[in-house]
């Protein structure tokens, strides 16, 4: 039994705590805040998760809502401005149902089940100093959490980041009174080029089925009005506002809209970030980074919490297959940069959406428009970013690509 202290009581910090009470480890998880606290508090995140990120959950035990949470069933992308209309358009259903699952109801959830199984639950802010008496008397210690000074000590890995700033300033929103789409419940992403995006999904909250509107606007751009914001009322008319103004196909389906409650929304700023995944204490002793600590993207394809879930699982495994020997640094850089090996390809992702599409990019889209079969596959992407690698971002492979789903059948 080894003893292990997470930092960080999240989607990451709770399924690898849970995970390793199941293979027989003493393990304490640190949060700030109390599983009543986080109910009744803010939206903490958009999160959409596809299957294998659900299929890691489930291994675990951990997918109370399977029979509750409406499926996104497929993605569905289309690009236009108002005064051109729509330019492209595709859809197609996803080889397995994701679901979104508010976090202010899994969370809390969670904390009962980790404790349920025999986890040590501190309620407790944790600085550097609160770090090194943990790691003092923890076989290992890992951070979950980046915030504050904890942050501070993962340093940023200057030769992965694309951005230095936030390309996007961020309105999530939960909804009511969406109206339903005709053929298959979807992630719709909608995109005007040059001012942002719209993406909104179906979801599971406190009152039941939902939908999240997130809005992406450039940042400082036409769409970017929501200094003007101070109430949920004037956010749920900004909203609303937007969509009409910027996405006005899909607008007819917001006109009834109503705010789940009023602490269903949320707005910020995300500068994607790329860290180094072992932290060094005062004392010199290191510590692990796991998720958003190591890798924050932009929600635009809600990579987020399906990152943090397939992270758990490599951490739980390397753990495992460690036994009784140290988990020292070069043990801790090693799992890190098997972490990167698929994470860096949902980060890629991400901060390709965020950019203007280089031309054999518009070629693909283009082509999905016409070919069920390549639709297929983006959809799929969402699931598993590293299945674009072969075939989206290098012009050779695009072309390829192209060719094969137009070859006579």
């Amino acid at each position: 039994m080894r003893k292990i202290t997470i930092v960080g009581g999240g989607q990451a910090g709770l399924q690898l705590g849970i995970g390793l009470l199941g293979k027989g480890h003493q393990v304490t998880v640190v949060s700030n805040r109390t599983g009543a606290e986080i109910a009744a508090g803010k939206v903490l995140s958009s999160q959409s998760m596809y299957d294998m990120a659900l299929g890691c959950e489930r291994e675990l035990g951990l997918s109370f809502w399977d029979d509750s949470c409406p499926p996104i069933e497929g993605a569905h992308v289309r690009v236009g401005k108002p005064e051109a209309g729509v330019m492209l358009d595709f859809r197609s259903r996803m080889s397995a149902n994701g679901q979104s699952v508010d976090q202010r109801v899994k969370i809390p959830r969670w904390m009962d089940e980790f404790e349920r199984r025999g986890g040590t639950l501190v309620i407790a802010d944790a600085g550097i100093a609160e770090v090194e008496g943990y790691a003092e008397t923890s076989d290992l210690v890992i951070l979950a959490t980046g915030k504050g000074e904890l942050g501070k000590m993962f340093t940023r890995d200057d030769a992965r980041c694309h951005f230095d700033r936030p390309q996007r300033t961020i309105a999530l929103t939960y909804v009511h009174g969406m109206k339903p789409r005709e053929d298959f419940t979807a992630l719709n992403i909608n995109l005007h080029p040059g001012i942002g995006e719209l993406v909104h999904f179906p979801a599971l909250t406190h009152s039941g089925p939902c939908d999240i509107i997130n809005l992406e606007a450039i940042c400082d751009g036409p769409m970017d009005r929501w200094a003007e914001v101070r109430t949920p009322e004037q956010h749920l008319a900004m909203t609303k506002a937007l969509i009409e103004e910027y996405f006005p196909w899909d607008a007819p389906r917001f006109r009834d809209i109503r705010l789940t409650d009023d602490n269903g929304i949320l707005v910020g700023r995300v500068t994607p970030t790329v860290r180094k995944g072992v932290g060094t204490l005062p004392s010199g002793r290191p510590v692990l980074g796991m998720a958003d600590v190591m890798i924050l993207n932009d929600p635009m394809t809600g990579q987020g919490s399906n990152n943090a879930s397939k992270g758990a699982n490599l951490y739980l495994n390397a753990i495992e297959a460690r036994g009784d020997a140290a988990f020292d640094k070069a043990w801790m850089t090693d799992l890190t940069e098997a972490y990167w090996d698929y994470a860096q390809w949902s980060a890629r992702f991400t901060n390709c959406m965020l950019v203007p599409p280089p031309p054999h990019v518009l070629k693909l889209l283009g082509t999905c428009q016409q070919h069920a079969g390549l639709a297929h596959r983006f959809a799929d992407a969402f699931n598993d970013p590293k299945s674009l690698s072969t075939w989206f971002y290098d012009p050779a492979d695009a072309e390829r690509a192209i060719e094969t789903c137009m070859a006579p059948a």
